[in-house]
Order: C-alpha cells, then sequence, then structure tokens
C-alpha cells in the first residue's frame, strides 16, 4: 500500500490536506518551499515534501476553482443601474 500525502500526513501528525482551508494549505505549501530550498534536507525527506506540496498546491488550486465559481459578476442596465447577475465568466 503506497501513502497518499493525507495519510502519510496522519501518521507524522500534520492535518490531512482536505481539511485545510484555502489559506492553511498555501501557508504550509510556503513553508514546504522554505524548507527545500533551505538544502538542508535529506533526499528522502525532500521527496516526502515535495509530494505534499503537490497535493497542496492541487488542493489550493481546487478551492481557487471553487470560489470562481461562486462568484457573480452584477450587469448593468442601459441607466447605468444593477440590473441581475450571472455566473462568473458568462456575458
Amino acid at each position: 500500500m503506497t501513502d497518499t500525502p493525507d495519510t502519510a500526513a496522519e501518521s507524522t501528525g500534520a492535518a490531512p490536506i482536505s481539511s485545510l482551508s484555502f489559506e492553511a494549505a498555501m501557508s504550509e505549501l510556503e513553508s514546504i518551499v522554505r524548507h527545500l530550498e533551505s538544502g538542508d534536507v535529506s533526499l528522502e525527506k525532500s521527496v516526502a515534501l515535495y509530494e505534499r506540496g503537490h497535493a497542496l498546491r492541487q488542493h489550493c488550486e481546487a478551492r481557487l476553482a471553487a470560489a470562481q465559481a461562486r462568484i457573480e459578476q452584477v450587469g448593468l442596465g442601459a441607466d447605468g443601474q444593477p440590473a441581475g447577475t450571472t455566473p462568473f465568466g458568462e456575458s
């Protein structure tokens, strides 16, 4: 059985990625990048950090896509007043 980043995180005490807010996931991702850039990490630990970082990036992208889908554009009428809303990305 191979560990996913979530199951590997559970065994090390880190929070499962799926439960993280966008802000928490981004903060952890930034920490991982700093740690990897320091060069003071063994190869095995580097690979594990990279895998968790990759999963965190995917989680952040999914959270952003979900937020973008919820945004509505306010349409203006000929008089310049709000005339209704449409889903983001639709004209």
